[in-house]
């Protein structure tokens, strides 16, 4: 018979990518945690997953049990919690991505936030600008724009958003001021390198639809972070989401570009996983975020829209 805390254990060591990572999380000795694991093997009479002292890689009937085990700790978990006052407690570990800008300008504080208001929940956040497989990665909720491509997992919008060319008033100064979308290709462009992805397109709208602009970057870099500090130092025009520019352009150091443009829309959404019930910590951060985000929506889409000339 399977051995509740020992698929507990598993699942944390997936999610850690380390058995002795996950034992030391849950009280554990490394040769404690290496029993249990072996334990639980020869209980399902399956490898879960090879390991080695570098890194735990799953076998195939570990991914599908990693899944069904993902899915009834989250729903043990809720049923724990709604015992007693009607109360759901929120508890156990919450593992949020974001990308680079929006994650160190608004998810990763917000998420701060809603950990600080639940003393039992245990918070992980990744900044990145990949596109993480939620199920390899073990992430609970990513923050992302653009559409939802995965069946495998079910979003939420949280706000709207759009993409703009911009620019620092320096580079304006230098270079000049591109007065269609037909003059970008004349000057410094910084573009996104998105890794198993390549160089991300600036596509535009367009009254006849989309637009897929011809352009030689002059930086490319993998973080988005990055790319908004260059330029805003002065190195390029940017191709940049509204969320990510707010401030900088709030306070004179991005300018936003090409008024005449359709602005294309890039809204805001959180991505989890697709389960007939939440855990309460997905539940309510979720519901957090999109409060969070909404209260501040108006304000970053007028500042935006408003410096545009």
């Amino acid at each position: 018979m399977v051995d509740f805390e020992d698929m507990r254990l598993f699942v944390r060591a997936v999610t850690d990518g380390s058995l002795s990572a996950a034992g030391r999380e849950l009280g554990l000795s490394p040769a404690t945690a290496s029993k249990r694991l072996n334990r639980l093997e020869q209980a399902l009479g399956v490898r879960l997953m090879q390991r080695s002292s570098r890194r735990l890689t799953l076998t195939e009937e570990g991914s599908i049990y990693y899944e069904r085990c993902m899915a009834i700790i989250a729903d043990v978990d809720d049923a724990n919690s709604a015992v007693g006052l009607g109360q759901l407690e929120v508890r156990g570990q919450l593992h949020v991505s974001a990308a680079v800008d929006m994650g160190r300008q608004y998810i990763g504080p917000i998420a701060a936030d809603f950990a600080a208001q639940h003393p039992h929940l245990k918070l992980r956040l990744t900044n990145s600008d990949a596109i993480l497989d939620l199920f390899e990665h073990g992430v609970d909720v990513a923050v992302r724009g653009g559409n939802l491509t995965d069946s495998r997992l079910v979003s939420r919008r949280l706000a709207r958003n759009f993409r703009v060319v911009c620019a620092a008033p320096s580079y304006l100064a230098r270079r000049g001021r591109p007065a269609s979308a037909d003059e970008l290709s004349q000057h410094d462009c910084l573009m996104l390198h998105r890794p198993g992805h390549g160089i991300l397109p600036w596509i535009l709208q367009t009254p006849e639809g989309p637009r897929t602009l011809r352009i030689d970057a002059s930086i490319t870099c993998d973080n988005g972070d990055l790319m908004r500090a260059l330029a805003v130092a002065g190195h390029g025009l940017a191709f940049k989401s509204a969320w990510d520019i707010a401030e900088d352009v709030r306070a004179g150091r991005l300018l936003p570009l090409l008024a005449d443009v359709i602005l294309p829309e890039a809204d805001i959404y959180a991505i989890y996983p697709s389960r007939s019930y939440l855990p309460a910590r997905i539940r309510l951060f979720v519901d957090h975020l999109q409060q969070q985000l909404g209260q501040r929506e108006s304000d970053v889409l007028d500042t935006v829209r408003s410096a545009m000339r």
